[in-house]
């Protein structure tokens, strides 16, 4: 179960190793969670990325935040081992053989490439259509992880114009009950703590799950177009294993063959 919630875990401990010692050495909630220096991080940098990314664009941040600690699992294990098999029928029946197995593959990119052999789709066609689509799925991850990069930037910028606004209150009441100014000091570090732990908590750490998630998935897509293309030209089932295995990392590649 912890090794399904992933990266969640690293967010859980982060917040009680941080907010914990903070709690340890005698701080309150009240203090730490204080509504005028959330308001001015999280709505300026909201504020900000609308701005940057327009609202249709900011608006998928839920999604890819659950995408990025929920992500997808491609089992190339099986995914190779449906192309072996692929390749045993195809060359003992024929390619049209397979097309009632494609189901097998799991995920459409690979049946979509399948299709594409079965139809008759010449290897440069087929190489051609397969890269455009990878092309594609880049700049579109790419642009996904470039708004909570961005995102990590804004936040502790947003903390320092929360803290600048915080001693400018404490300057102005100079000379009044000291509790205003202690409430004063005390918004301007929150602010500021708020600031960096967002962008070094959240955005940050999301957009690098979500750079994780795009080689995955790139991965898997490479040892789809690797095997559709052995597939098409008549390659033995052992060469096409030995060659999609060979675009696995070293550690997976162990556990295979083991």
């Amino acid at each position: 179960m912890l090794r399904k919630l992933g990266s969640f875990n690293g967010l859980i401990l982060g917040v009680i190793s941080i907010f914990g010692a903070f709690f340890l050495e005698g701080g309150s909630p009240k203090a730490l969670f204080l509504i005028s220096p959330i308001i001015i991080v999280f709505g300026g940098t909201f504020a900000a990325a609308i701005i940057g990314f327009g609202f249709d664009k900011f608006t998928n941040i839920l999604t890819l935040a659950r995408i990025a600690y929920f992500p997808v699992k491609y089992d190339k294990r099986k995914l190779i081992d449906a192309f072996v098999d692929f390749s045993i029928k195809s060359r003992k029946e024929g390619l049209l053989s397979i097309e009632k197995e494609i189901e097998k593959l799991h995920y459409h990119y690979p049946q979509k490439l399948v299709k594409f052999v079965i139809d008759g789709t010449d290897a440069e066609t087929l190489h051609n259509i397969a890269y455009g689509e990878m092309k594609a799925m880049q700049d579109r991850h790419f642009s996904n992880i470039f708004i909570f990069t961005k995102m990590g930037g804004y936040a502790p910028t947003m903390g320092i114009i929360g803290t600048v606004m915080a001693l400018i209150i404490t300057l102005a009441n100079a000379g009044k009950e000291p509790t205003i100014l202690i409430h004063s000091i005390a918004s301007a570090f929150i602010a500021t703590l708020w600031g960096i732990f967002s962008a070094n908590m959240i955005w940050l750490p999301i957009g690098d799950r979500l750079k994780q998630c795009h080689l995955e998935e790139k991965n898997m897509m490479e040892i789809s177009l690797e095997g559709v293309m052995a597939l098409q030209s008549g390659e033995i089932p052992s060469v096409i294993k030995a060659r999609l295995m060979s675009l696995l990392p070293q550690s997976e590649q162990l556990e295979i063959l083991m």
